[in-house]
């Protein structure tokens, strides 16, 4: 089963977010991870049709002419001094998406992910999607409780209005 959380919990789903979850769900049964061992990219892949309908851009590869880049410092004359790269990123620049795999707790990726988000310029929204089956554990819920014990101790003020976790 699709699984999926907004952080901070006392907010509601936006209609943009339910759009970005129900791309997850039409494809469930091609990316869930109790029954497909797929890598990030190939669940991007099958996902993407859907996000690129609703204006998302989307990397298509590892190229830099593929990859979504988004700006983070800007120096002299507005040119880009820093910027991340993102796996998709909403038209109008507030919902940034990454899709991670077997990464995502075993490296702490989602940990790289979070902070790159907060930098992002003009970012409101991280999604971030993880297996909910890796290698005996669940990463969904690992970083629920992660994220849970982040809002609920209130101790570091996140930029994001809001962090949107789905366990596939």
């Amino acid at each position: 089963m699709l699984n999926y959380q907004l952080f901070p919990r006392s907010n509601a789903l936006t209609s943009e977010i339910q759009a970005v979850i129900d791309c997850f769900l039409i494809e469930y049964d091609k990316i869930a991870s109790s029954k497909n061992n797929l890598k990030s990219d190939d669940v991007l892949r099958i996902i993407s049709p859907y996000l690129i309908k609703l204006g998302f851009k989307v990397e298509t590869g590892k190229s830099l002419s593929e990859k979504i880049i988004i700006p983070v410092l800007f120096g002299m004359n507005n040119r880009v001094d820093k910027s991340f790269n993102a796996d998709a990123l909403s038209g109008d620049g507030r919902i940034v998406i990454e899709v991670e795999a077997g990464r995502a707790t075993e490296n702490n990726q989602f940990l790289k992910d979070l902070f790159q988000a907060c930098m992002m310029f003009g970012v409101e929204y991280l999604v971030l999607a993880v297996r909910n089956e890796y290698r005996g554990h669940n990463d969904f819920e690992i970083i629920y409780a992660f994220l849970e014990t982040l809002y609920i101790s209130n101790r570091i003020k996140l930029p994001l209005k809001g962090i949107l976790l789905i366990g596939y």
